[in-house]
């Protein structure tokens, strides 16, 4: 067949390709246009994350008491006060509470926190004319011997402040950038030696080549098993949780890291391990004098980007199980919490890029 024959036959083949695959993975560019009023909701949600909420302002004052004990000593008096018939109690004894100097005419709700600081309503008010109050309650069923009786009474103002989902989103992506960090030095901890291992300009002998095939497996085995089937395995081996996630990332990283060392190890000079070697030097020394000077700025630099990596991974195995932001986020998606979904997205979007730009930043300095 002419080379012409054989350009035609392939374009044909491509063409085939391409057809089936449409074909195979129903492609409908006609339903991008038909069904796009069904994404608008979702899409107008992700544009409008949860960052901040207004919530109503408030006059808080709380009462410590003893359950059968001497009571607490009172806080300094500012602003509004309140005052119980008595601050040693027991459960089920009648309280009578008197406030004096609130906003007036605003409802209020009485509060009960034990020890715990688990708050529970006890009951209802709305201040008079003069900003008082009064009201009986029964101390409820409590875990400790201390608590609190709360009275916090509504204002008409209103301020801005984080939403308690941007909180929570901000607490998890915090501890997914530090499952990423534990993950990644869990697989620089077995890399190292495993990459000079498994780097065949340091292999010498039959032994040598022996433990070079043998570590270049492990590696290859590890590599091939995604993160998400590890967490999986782990999630079920030690519980759902970020444990399962740094077990997860640092054997991904051991096998990923494994191989980026060994060939950078295998890419270095051998002109200064000749030197050494000539000098009589033993394998340990020549290893400390030649190879390890070489690959110590290609080293740091693969570790940061596979923190890098490992910051974005984590996000995903966290829908198997393995903390962080992912599992978090899962919850809002299956909740279908669009707005709260699009916090942890946002979050981590921006998270991802600030890692991203230090991680260059700090390649460009060493290597």
């Amino acid at each position: 067949m002419t080379g012409r024959g054989l350009r035609l036959a392939a374009v044909l083949l491509a063409v085939a390709a391409f057809a089936y695959g449409w074909r195979v993975t129903r492609i409908d560019l006609g339903e991008l246009v038909t069904k796009a009023h069904l994404v608008r909701p979702l899409v107008r949600d992700l544009l409008r994350p949860e960052v901040l909420e207004r919530v109503p302002r408030t006059q808080e004052v709380a009462v410590p008491v003893a359950l059968g004990g001497a009571p607490p000593p009172l806080p300094p008096a500012r602003g509004p006060r309140v005052e119980a018939s008595s601050r040693s109690v027991r459960v089920g004894q009648e309280v009578e509470l008197r406030g004096e100097d609130f906003a007036p005419g605003r409802p209020g709700r009485l509060v009960w926190r034990d020890a715990t600081g688990a708050p529970s309503q006890l009951a209802e008010f709305t201040t008079d004319a003069r900003g008082s109050f009064r009201l009986r309650v029964r101390i409820p069923d409590t875990l400790g011997d201390r608590g609190e009786l709360v009275a916090v009474v509504v204002l008409p103002q209103t301020v801005w402040r984080p939403s308690e989902t941007l909180r929570l989103v901000a607490e998890r992506m915090v501890e997914t950038v530090f499952l990423a960090l534990m993950g990644t030095a869990m697989g620089v901890v077995f890399a190292v030696p495993l990459s000079f291992l498994g780097a065949r300009n340091l292999a010498h002998g039959p032994v040598g080549l022996a433990v070079y095939g043998a570590s270049r497996t492990v590696l290859n085995v590890f590599r091939s098993v995604e993160p998400l089937i590890l967490a999986t395995v782990f999630a079920v081996w030690v519980g759902i949780g970020p444990f399962a996630g740094v077990l997860a990332l640092g054997v991904h990283s051991v096998a990923s890291l494994g191989k980026l060392y060994s060939e950078a190890i295998e890419a270095i000079d051998p002109g200064p391990i000749e030197a050494v070697e000539a000098t009589g030097a033993s394998r340990l020394q020549v290893i400390r004098y030649a190879v390890i000077p070489q690959i110590v700025p290609q080293f740091i630099a693969f570790t940061i980007y596979r923190w890098d990596i490992n910051v974005r991974m984590s996000t995903v195995i966290g829908f198997v199980g393995g903390g962080g932001i992912g599992f978090l986020l899962m919850q809002y998606i299956n909740l279908l919490l669009w707005q709260k979904a699009a916090t942890a997205v946002w979050a981590i979007t921006l998270v991802v890029a600030l890692m991203d730009y230090l991680s260059a930043r700090v390649r460009e300095r060493v290597v």
